[in-house]
């Protein structure tokens, strides 16, 4: 296992400042998530910790190893990509024992740490099977295997999931997060996906246009975003003027639609604001419905489903919030 130091990186393309001076410490054996939206600066960021692409400025470091300016191979990470990289022309046992046979690992050794690492991804037995013949998911697994079986001091993830449907999406980040704790693997893991990041982070790097808008736990980002970009990057979020809420002081706070409840279903303490509903859906477990004020803004508000409580669009509501989970934004 091995920490990570990045200090002041750079990276120029052009006239675009992919990645601008970041600083950020990965500690040992933590799942650290570089999330944000396309062209943030996140996977050119990676792909420098990986060695494919060089630093103008700066320095990373796996423990006390300076490790920038080493080739990729010799850094000692493993890799898994967004369209999993799988060689068509090797068998499933072929494909992981690539990294092996290149570290001229063999016979005996070779077989034991292949079938361990398809163990590991829940695909023993599947050596000899071909890429075509598995889902994209096995495919996934094999290319999380092929990255393992190294042993690498540390794995790095770009994002793995995309090409998956929703419903494997889900299950297979429940599976990267429980092997990386088992391991006890440093792993940096590159999402635009909040909630994917969310589920499987310890800790997040939020990034806007080469830099970090805010690092730390997904709960204390979600429920304490920095800025206007965080509340909204991390799910949805009211932005209203505070005086809309019936304070007195001027400024735009973040509230989240789950901290909204009609009065009645609320705290008696919690302060109220009353308006119009303007359009209500039901999503099984959850109804969203958006009640317009009388300024004119628009509160989305997130409740668990109550049929006798979910009100008809066009009905004069009084909403209730938690004065708690209010964010002042700069």
């Amino acid at each position: 296992m091995t920490g990570i130091v990045i200090a002041g990186a750079t990276r120029t393309f052009g006239t675009v400042r992919a990645v601008d001076g970041v600083d950020l410490a990965v500690g040992d054996g933590e799942f650290f998530t570089l999330l944000g939206p396309s062209g943030c600066g996140k996977t050119t960021l990676l792909r420098m910790i990986a060695g494919f692409c060089e630093l103008d400025a700066g320095e990373i470091k796996f423990g006390d190893r300076r490790i920038d300016r080493l080739p990729a191979h010799t850094r000692d990470i493993g890799m898994v990509f967004q369209n999993y990289a799988v060689f068509p022309n090797l068998t499933v046992a072929g494909n992981v024992a690539y990294g092996l046979k290149a570290r001229r690992v063999s016979g005996a050794e070779l077989a034991r740490r292949v079938e361990e690492a398809l163990g590991l991804v829940q695909l023993a037995g599947y050596g000899e099977r071909w890429p075509h013949q598995l889902s994209g998911g096995q495919l996934q697994r094999v290319a999380i295997a092929r990255a393992l079986v190294i042993r690498p001091q540390v794995l790095l993830f770009d994002e793995p999931l995309s090409n998956l449907d929703a419903r494997l999406r889900v299950s297979m980040r429940s599976e990267i997060r429980d092997l990386q704790k088992s391991l006890g693997i440093t792993a940096i893991y590159v999402t635009h996906d909040q909630e994917e990041a969310m589920s499987v982070s310890d800790r997040i790097a939020l990034m806007q246009s080469g830099r970090l808008e805010q690092v730390g736990p997904p709960a204390e980002i979600y429920r304490n975003p920095t800025s206007r970009f965080a509340a909204e990057f991390m799910g949805t979020t009211n932005l209203v003027e505070a005086r809309a809420l019936g304070g007195d002081r001027a400024g735009l706070v973040s509230l989240r639609p789950e901290a909204l409840r009609l009065a009645a279903d609320a705290p008696a303490d919690w302060p109220q604001v009353g308006g119009k509903v303007a359009h209500v859906e039901v999503l099984g477990p959850i109804t969203r419905f958006d009640v317009r004020l009388a300024d004119g803004s628009l509160l989305k508000v997130a409740t668990l489903d109550a049929p006798h409580l979910t009100p008809a669009p066009g009905a004069e509501v009084t909403l209730a919030y938690d004065p708690a989970r209010i964010t002042v934004l700069p």
